[in-house]
């Protein structure tokens, strides 16, 4: 409180009163105390509650059910689109942080819930303020995890990634594709897009082959600095992957990655000139004269560069080449 008394006047008193704190504010203060966010673990902690809650419901999992298939009762089990699942579906969040995606998650009776996290500060902060999380948060790394012996069968996938690792994440779970039906992940804008985008653009790239062989993606929603404590320097998004029908490539799947990886490699060059040492082992395991050589690089995939190549093409050059 101020005052200024000027000759002939009254005394004006101005108060300055600070707004009081939102509940919001106060639990995002007690985060802030409890659980320091690190930059060498790329930490940047969702606070935004509605968008926690849009996240999980972008999981779709079969709600319970009891169906009778080749006249077996499948109690326990539920099926979704013509497919049989156990109930409930198991799901694996990885780096709950400090449970902002985990509290809805554990209000799903579908969702059978583990949390990966390797931050020991969150762990114990999950364990306080979350009890019915006991037993389902596992301290470690993702990238290390076990997960054969943590999951028996199929497992879904859902998290606010880590955008130092998002990369590496995604190949492990190129890994065990078979056993995950669904991702549903936030992660840096730039990598969502690259990784949902169509062939033909700049951003379109490795890991947008790589994962749009086996997954439908969806591009769901862009998610603002704002809605992070401490706000990251770029915006996010939140993906969607879903397991296609595709049971496998029908060529070579080792020479198909090195194909995609050495193309994309040097993106600007053609892939006469990018690929000069695949073709150059073709010829050679074939006898090839330089006619012949010739003749076969004059076709007109390889006047092209890698971006514009769908999954099918790449498929296709890969059985050229092998």
């Amino acid at each position: 409180m101020s005052g200024h008394k000027v000759k002939g006047s009254t005394t004006i008193f101005i108060i300055f009163a600070t707004p009081a704190e939102s509940e919001e504010d106060g639990r995002i203060s007690r985060i802030n105390m409890e659980v320091r966010a690190k930059k060498a673990l790329g930490q940047h902690f969702l606070t935004d509650r509605s968008i926690a809650e849009s996240i999980v419901a972008a999981l779709r999992l079969p709600e319970k059910g009891s169906d009778v298939i080749d006249g077996n009762d499948t109690a326990g089990e539920c099926t979704t689109d013509g497919k049989t699942s156990r109930f409930p579906s198991q799901v694996l969040e990885i780096g709950p942080g400090t449970g902002v995606l985990s509290q809805y998650l554990l209000q799903r009776p579908e969702a059978d819930l583990k949390m990966i996290e390797i931050d020991t500060e969150s762990v114990d902060y999950l364990h306080r303020h979350f009890p019915a999380a006991a037993g389902r948060v596992i301290p470690g790394d993702f990238l290390k995890l076990d997960l054969d012996r943590l999951f028996p069968g199929d497992f879904n996938v859902i998290g606010n990634f880590p955008y130092n690792i998002s990369s590496q994440i995604f190949f492990r779970i190129l890994d065990f594709r078979e056993r995950i039906p669904q991702v549903v992940c936030m992660i840096q804008k730039e990598v969502a897009e690259r990784i949902a985008e169509k062939p033909g653009s700049k951003t379109y790239g490795i890991l947008s082959v790589f994962l749009q062989a086996w997954f439908d993606i969806e591009y769901l929603f862009t998610v603002g600095s704002g809605a992070f404590a401490p706000p990251p320097k770029v915006q996010s998004a939140v993906i969607r992957l879903t397991r296609n029908s595709r049971t496998n490539l029908g060529c070579d799947e080792a020479l198909f990655r090195s194909i995609v990886k050495t193309s994309f490699g040097q993106r600007r060059k053609t892939l006469r000139n990018s690929l000069k040492p695949v073709i150059a082992a073709k010829a050679s395991r074939e006898g090839w004269d330089a006619g012949r050589l010739g003749e076969f690089t004059s076709e007109p995939v390889f006047d092209l560069r890698p971006e514009r190549l769908g999954v099918e093409d790449f498929i296709a050059l890969t059985e050229k080449l092998s």
